[in-house]
């Protein structure tokens, strides 16, 4: 049974990212509880498991479990983890099912003693992997891309674990951002394009740490995070960082909807604060779609808040508060039909009629995936008295899937595939719409040039993907394994 999804059901369906990803190397420090910490600070990346492997230079031992970390993970879970060096990881399927045998991290065993993978991402050549594995005698427990990539380094024949990871970054195709634990070791890979984010950091009091946002880093107590670099490998152990470009780098291509949506706020990327950049979004919105004579503007929270402050800023209406969001609904097991879904939103968000009765309200929001949800905001909006409500959206029309690691829906279900921007402003009830442009976009990014994915607005991928793909996203379950539980599955 898939979750319903409280937790964003005032998002629009929106987009999701598969997962978060956090390595520490730190003799003599608690390096599960960092772990922990870390991964709370990316749980908005993943909440469907979370997993902890910790290495003390002979053995790894794993925890993880479904559901968010504080159900994953208790005092006597993180005491009895003890070593110098872990990674973590926070997950939301986008290949494989949401069950215990795809939760991560991965451990196997290899030539190299045992390993553990955590993975941010998507592969595309996943399924000619696990066939090509499969032949040469190897065995999977999951159904997932991240089981692939952890056997496909297991398996190799080069000399040493470095190597092997060089040597299976040049078979891999597709997005993926990798923190890898060693007996005696940790490392940050990175895709040759860039697609998902990683960074590492020096701990302030020894130590150092590799997490998908800088967010992370905060917590934790590490500063002058610098990016992995696209196609690079970074392996810390007792000797410090060493930096390697494994293969070289393509066309950085980073998501554009960790600009938008995804990444937290005050994490940076490309040498800046989210926030602002959101904030920079808001003010092109403005000027690209005006609403003359609107009272107010007001943000769906929460990630639209710092584009409904740009707004605010560029437009010269006043910003305010419309609908407050309840933060302590998470997840039930309820299944999402849509009488579910259009309930979600108004468990999630409380529109306060005091502010909104009799006003021509602008409503900022970061996107519209299939317009349900949008539709039941505006709705909501009007019942609690707005006059007019116009709806704008700080990035472009969301036209094309997500084939590298965001669970977006297919093209079929998406809303600006078959419809024009009058047709949706119909569709969703709104006086009138208006989305930022891929121009406007870019420039809000400000990173000097293009170094970005912007293929679910425009449809140019930067990493190829197969025509049987585009027409429906693989499944590794579709090749009709029989998966068994076995011990890797129940390692806590």
């Amino acid at each position: 049974m898939k979750y319903m999804d409280f937790y964003s059901a005032g998002k629009e369906w929106a987009p999701r990212d598969e997962c978060g990803v956090f390595g520490i190397y730190a003799p003599g420090r608690d390096v599960a509880r960092l772990t922990y910490f870390g991964l709370f600070a990316l749980q908005h990346r993943g909440q469907e498991s979370a997993g902890i492997s910790v290495a003390d230079g002979d053995v790894i031992i794993t925890h993880k479990e479904m559901g968010l970390l504080y159900q994953v993970f208790h005092e006597e879970d993180l005491t009895g983890m003890r070593g110098h060096s872990a990674i973590g990881h926070t997950r939301y399927s986008t290949t494989g099912s949401s069950v215990l045998r795809n939760a991560q991290p991965i451990q196997v065993d290899s030539p190299y003693g045992p390993l553990a993978v955590a993975h941010n991402g998507n592969l595309l050549n996943a399924v000619e992997l696990r066939a090509e594995l499969q032949e040469e005698g190897v065995h999977f427990r999951g159904t997932n891309d991240s089981e692939v990539i952890a056997r496909l380094i297991a398996h190799s024949r080069k000399p040493n674990l470095e190597e092997a990871v060089a040597d299976s970054m040049t078979r891999m195709d597709g997005a993926y951002a990798l923190t890898i634990l060693s007996k005696d070791s940790v490392m940050g890979v990175r895709d040759p394009y860039g697609v998902r984010p990683l960074c590492v950091a020096e701990l302030n009091d020894g130590g150092w740490v590799v997490a998908s946002e800088t967010c992370a880093m905060n917590v934790v107590g590490a500063a002058h995070a610098t990016a992995i670099q696209p196609g690079e490998i970074v392996t810390i152990d007792a000797k410090g960082p060493c930096r390697r470009q494994a293969v070289p780098e393509i066309r950085p291509s980073l998501c554009s909807f960790e600009f938008i949506y995804l990444a937290r706020p005050d994490s940076v990327m490309y040498g800046q604060t989210l926030h602002l950049a959101r904030r920079r979004m808001g003010r092109f919105l403005a000027s690209e779609h005006p609403a003359p004579g609107a009272d107010i503007v007001i943000p769906i929270p929460d990630t639209a808040i710092a584009a409904a402050i740009g707004y605010a800023e560029g437009s010269g209406i006043p910003y305010g508060e419309g609908v407050i969001k309840s933060r302590y609904i998470h997840r039930t097991f309820i299944q999402p039909d849509q009488r579910m879904r259009t309930l979600g939103v108004r468990m999630k968000l409380t529109p306060l009629p005091e502010v909104l009765a009799g006003k021509s309200v602008v409503m900022v929001d970061d996107s519209i995936v299939r317009g349900t949800t949008t539709g039941s905001i505006v709705r909501l909006l009007r019942d609690a008295g707005a006059r007019e409500v116009h709806v704008r959206i700080s990035s472009p029309p969301v036209r094309f899937p997500c084939f590298y690691g965001i669970d977006m829906a297919s093209r079929r279900e998406l809303i600006a595939a078959a419809k024009s921007v009058e047709e949706i402003r119909r569709h969703i009830g709104a006086d009138t719409l208006g989305y930022l442009s891929p121009e406007g976009l870019l420039e809000a990014c400000d990173a000097g040039e293009d170094r970005y994915c912007r293929a679910c607005f425009t449809g140019n991928y930067p990493i190829p993907v197969p025509e049987d793909q585009r027409l429906h996203k693989f499944s590794l379950e579709a090749s009709g394994d029989r998966i068994e539980e076995g011990p890797e599955d129940r390692i806590s």
